[in-house]
């Protein structure tokens, strides 16, 4: 009698521990494919720092500073405000990680949203954006590297709008046809056209005045606007 024995799992090339990736900078692997890709996402964990980002065999790490983590949960905490003034639900996936095995994509943003496809996704434990929506709303912090590079996957995997902050301007980028155009209103929020211009004055005010000053100021120029 023959015993029927699986295959031994495909494993990264390389040891992960090896890999030591500084604070604000990012590395490339090439040739990378995609069990290799789910093999080195499963070998991490689920609490690890650095960012990952899937392009067709090239793998991108990019490890965060401190004031990048910082621009982020501020910026997180500002769209939650606002979207819970406006009554709306929404689920906050952070820096999950989305993909499609399919497209041979993968993309962790700094921060995301679920807003018009939340109650789509609100009992799901596994997104698979290949039967799965993306995220209506992400989110990348520039402020210690330039995330364009990254474009393409949100581009491929078709999220509808990308915010791209560097420390001085929110920039609102829709996707039209496929490609991201640049926009001065936010199609999440059409009724608040300075949000992005907004969102940046409090970012810069929680650095003197404190995150919950901030906060607190921020929801008050909602409750203006609503």
């Amino acid at each position: 009698m023959q015993l029927e024995t699986k295959p031994p799992p495909v494993r990264a090339a390389f040891d992960l521990e090896q890999l030591d990736i500084p604070p604000g900078n990012t590395v490339q692997l090439r040739n990378i494919s995609w069990e290799m890709f789910e093999n080195i996402l499963e070998a991490l964990g689920e609490s690890y720092a650095v960012r990952l980002a899937y392009d067709n065999g090239i793998l991108e790490f990019k490890m965060p500073l401190p004031k990048h983590e910082r621009g982020k949960e501020i910026i997180g905490d500002l769209v939650k405000a606002l979207l819970e003034e406006m009554d709306i639900e929404f689920l906050s996936l952070g820096s999950t990680t989305f993909k499609n095995k399919n497209m041979a994509r993968g993309i962790e943003p700094d921060q995301c949203f679920y807003i018009k496809n939340e109650a789509v996704i609100r009992e799901r434990t596994d997104i698979d954006l290949s039967q799965d929506p993306p995220p209506d709303l992400a989110i990348e912090i520039d402020n210690t590297s330039d995330s364009r590079t990254r474009f393409n996957n949100y581009q491929a995997l078709g999220v509808p709008e990308l915010w791209r902050y560097d420390g001085k301007v929110l920039q609102i980028n829709v996707l039209q046809k496929g490609k991201y155009v640049e926009s001065s209103v936010s199609p999440t929020f059409p009724k608040l056209p300075a949000i992005a211009q907004t969102i940046v004055r409090h970012v810069l005010q929680s650095k003197t005045a404190g995150r919950t000053a901030a906060k607190k100021a921020f929801i008050a120029w909602v409750r203006e606007q609503l």
